[in-house]
C-alpha cells in the first residue's frame, strides 16, 4: 500500500510540475508570438512612427497603442502598455514599469527587446520607434498573474485528483496486497513451520499465475525435503544404531586433538572412562604424534598393536577431512582380536600338542619294537610279553588321542548325528558308576552314588550323555588323590542335574575357564603321566552344547573340583 501512495503522489508531483511548466511555457510563448505578430504588421508600425512625429507624439501613440489593445492582448490589468521617452526612458503615457528592465535598456540604445527572463515576474517588450528627431519607447509588459492563477487552478485540480487517486490507490493496493501477501503470508507461515521440522502444512491454491506456480513448487519442495529429511534421519538412526551398538571401538579426534565423538565399544576395550576428555596425543601419542598422523594421506591408513591386561586390540588410524581450517582431523578404529590371537595361539598349541602326543606313543612303539627286533630269540618269554604289552598300551592310546580327534573333527563340520530317545538318567548313572567303581577302589577311594527315588526321564543320545559322564567321573578319579572321595548325584525336573564333586588337588582359579579347550592342561606334565589326552572335557561341552544344556566347573585348589552338567528335560521343539 504504502508503495501505491508514493507511486501515486510520484506520478502527480511529475504531472504537476510538467503542467505548471507547460503552461508557463504557452503563456510565455504565447505573449511573444503575439507581440512579434502584432510589431510585424506594417500599418501598426508606420502608424506608430507617423503618430510619433507628430508635436504631442506620446498621446497620438497613445490612441493607436489603445486601437490595437485587443490585438496586443492588453487588459490594463495583468497586461498593460507605456510610451517611454526614447532618451531616458521616463514614462510619458500609460502604466509605470516599476523598474528599468533588460530590454528597456536595449531599446532605449535603438533596438527592439523581447529577450525572455524566465525566472523573472513579468514579461516584457520593448520596441522603439523614431521619427525624425522623436525618439520613443513602445513598452508591453505582462505580470503572468493569469499564467499564476492557472498554475494555481492546475494545481489545486492536482491535489483533488491526487487525493482521489490515493483513496482509489489504497483499496486497489489493499486488493491487490491481500492477493499477493497472503500466499507470501502462506508460504511464510508453512516456511518456518519446516524450519521447525513440521511438514505436514501444505498451502492450498487454485491459482495459475506466478504465486500459483511458486506455492505448487513450494509444496513440491516440502515433499521432497520432508522425504530426503526422512531417509536421511532413516540412515543416520542406522549409522547411530551400527555405531553404539558395533563392537569395534570407534573414537573421533578434531586437528587440536581434542576427543569429538567415541561410542562405548571404545571405552570398554580401552578399559577407561572418556569423560575427561583425554586427547589424541595422551591415548595414542606413543604409537603416533598428531601431526604425523594428520599428514597421513587420504588413503594411508596406519596400523598398531596394544595389549591391555588379557585383552589384544588392533588399531588403525587414519586422517578424515572436512570443511573449514577446523574440519577434519583423525578417525581410530579398534578391533579386539583377542579371540583371533587366542585361536591362533590354541592352533600352535594344538599342532604341537598332536604332535607330541602322537611322537610319545610313537616312539615308545618303535624303541620297544627295534629292542625285539634286536633281540631275536634271546629274550626272555616274560620280557617280551611285558614289551608287547607296552607297546599294545601306546598303540591303545594313539587309537584314543586319533578316536577323540575323529570326534571332534566331526562335532566342528556338524556331521555327527544324535540319536535322541526318551530314557532314565538314574538307570544310566548306575551303569556308568558300576563301570567306573572298580578305578575308584584300586587307588583306595570312595565313590557314592546319590540318586531319587523316583526315576529321572531325559530325553536325548543316551551313548553321549553317558560318555559325558564317563569323562568328568574319569578326571575326577584320574585327580583325586589316594583315599580321596567322590560323590556322584543327580536330581530331576524340567531340567536334570548331574553333579560330579570331588575332594582332589582343585583347579586354580585362572584355569577354570580354559578347561574346556582342547588339549589345555593345567599341569601337563601330571596329565601326561596320568594319561589324559585334554581332549575329554572338549567332547563332553561339545555333546552338551548339542544339548541345549550347559556344564559349570566350580573349583578349589587344594579342595576338590564340582563338575556340574545340566541338560533340559525335554529336548527343545519335541513333543511330550
Amino acid at each position: 500500500m504504502l508503495i501505491m501512495m508514493l507511486l501515486m503522489i510520484s506520478l502527480m508531483a511529475v504531472v504537476c510540475a510538467f503542467l505548471i511548466r507547460g503552461v508557463v511555457n504557452f503563456y510565455e510563448n504565447e505573449f511573444y508570438e503575439k507581440m512579434q505578430s502584432v510589431f510585424s504588421m506594417p500599418e501598426f508600425v508606420s502608424d506608430l512612427r507617423a503618430a510619433a512625429g507628430e508635436e504631442n507624439g506620446a498621446e497620438r501613440m497613445d490612441e493607436i497603442l489603445s486601437a490595437y489593445s485587443g490585438a496586443l492582448g492588453v487588459d490594463g490589468s495583468t497586461r498593460t502598455y507605456s510610451v517611454l521617452d526614447g532618451s531616458t526612458g521616463a514614462v510619458l503615457v500609460g502604466e509605470e514599469p516599476g523598474e528599468t528592465t533588460p530590454n528597456i535598456i536595449t531599446a532605449l540604445t535603438g533596438e527592439p527587446a523581447s529577450a525572455r527572463n524566465a525566472s523573472a515576474s513579468y514579461m516584457d517588450v520593448a520596441v522603439p520607434i523614431t521619427n525624425g528627431d522623436s525618439e520613443y519607447v513602445v513598452y508591453v509588459r505582462d505580470n503572468k498573474q493569469k499564467a499564476g492563477d492557472l498554475n494555481r487552478r492546475i494545481f489545486l485540480i492536482i491535489m483533488e485528483a491526487l487525493l482521489v487517486g490515493l483513496v482509489i490507490s489504497v483499496v486497489l493496493s489493499f486488493l491487490l496486497s491481500k492477493t499477493l501477501v497472503v500466499p507470501i503470508q502462506s508460504l511464510t507461515r508453512a516456511a518456518e513451520l519446516m524450519a521447525g521440522g513440521d511438514f505436514s502444512d501444505r498451502i492450498e491454491t487454485q491459482e495459475s499465475d506466478e504465486i500459483g506456480v511458486l506455492t505448487n513448487t513450494f509444496n513440491n519442495m516440502a515433499d521432497r525435503l520432508h522425504t530426503t529429511l526422512e531417509d536421511i534421519e532413516n540412515e543416520r538412526n542406522k549409522l547411530s544404531t551400527v555405531f553404539l551398538h558395533m563392537t569395534d571401538g570407534v573414537m573421533a579426534f578434531s586437528r587440536s586433538g581434542a576427543l569429538i565423538q567415541y561410542n562405548p565399544a571404545a571405552s570398554r576395550l580401552l578399559e577407561m572412562s572418556f569423560d575427561d576428555g583425554p586427547t589424541f596425543d595422551a591415548l595414542f601419542g606413543d604409537i603416533v604424534s598428531l601431526d604425523l598422523a594428520l599428514g597421513l594421506g587420504t588413503s594411508d591408513v596406519l596400523e598398531a598393536e596394544r595389549e591391555i591386561n588379557d585383552r589384544h586390540l588392533e588399531m588403525f588410524l587414519a586422517p578424515f577431512s572436512g570443511e573449514g581450517e577446523q574440519g577434519g582431523g583423525i578417525l581410530v578404529v579398534i578391533h579386539d582380536v583377542t579371540e583371533q590371537v587366542r585361536s591362533d595361539q590354541q592352533r600352535r598349541e594344538f599342532v604341537a600338542n598332536v604332535s607330541h602326543e602322537l611322537r610319545t606313543p610313537i616312539t615308545s612303539v618303535r624303541s620297544y619294537a627295534e629292542t625285539l627286533t634286536e633281540s631275536g630269540d634271546d629274550m626272555e618269554a616274560e620280557m617280551r610279553r611285558r614289551f608287547l604289552d607296552v607297546i599294545m598300551n601306546e598303540s591303545d592310546r594313539m587309537t584314543k588321542i586319533v578316536q577323540d580327534l575323529l570326534v571332534l573333527s566331526r562335532f566342528d563340520s556338524e556331521k555327527t548325528e544324535m540319536t535322541f530317545e526318551r530314557f532314565d538318567m538314574a538307570e544310566s548313572l548306575r551303569h556308568v558308576y558300576d563301570a567306573l567303581i572298580i578305578d575308584a577302589e584300586k587307588k583306595g577311594m570312595t565313590m557314592s552314588l546319590e540318586l531319587e527315588s523316583e526315576p529321572i526321564m531325559l530325553e536325548g543320545d543316551r551313548a553321549r550323555i553317558e560318555q559325558v559322564v564317563i569323562n568328568v567321573i574319569s578326571n575326577s578319579v584320574r585327580y583325586t588323590p589316594e583315599y580321596g572321595s567322590i560323590t556322584v548325584s543327580a536330581r530331576g525336573g524340567d531340567e536334570v542335574s548331574v553333579s560330579v564333586a570331588d575332594t582332589g588337588i582343585g583347579i586354580p582359579e585362572a584355569d577354570v575357564p580354559h578347561l574346556f579347550d582342547r588339549f589345555y592342561r593345567v599341569d601337563k606334565g601330571r596329565s601326561r603321566a596320568q594319561g589324559g589326552t585334554g581332549l575329554g572335557l572338549s567332547i563332553a561341552k561339545e555333546i552338551v552344547d548339542r544339548h541345549n544344556g550347559r556344564i559349570d566347573v566350580k573349583s578349589k585348589l587344594g579342595e576338590g573340583t564340582t563338575v556340574t552338567v545340566t541338560l533340559p528335560a525335554v529336548r527343545k521343539g519335541a513333543a511330550s
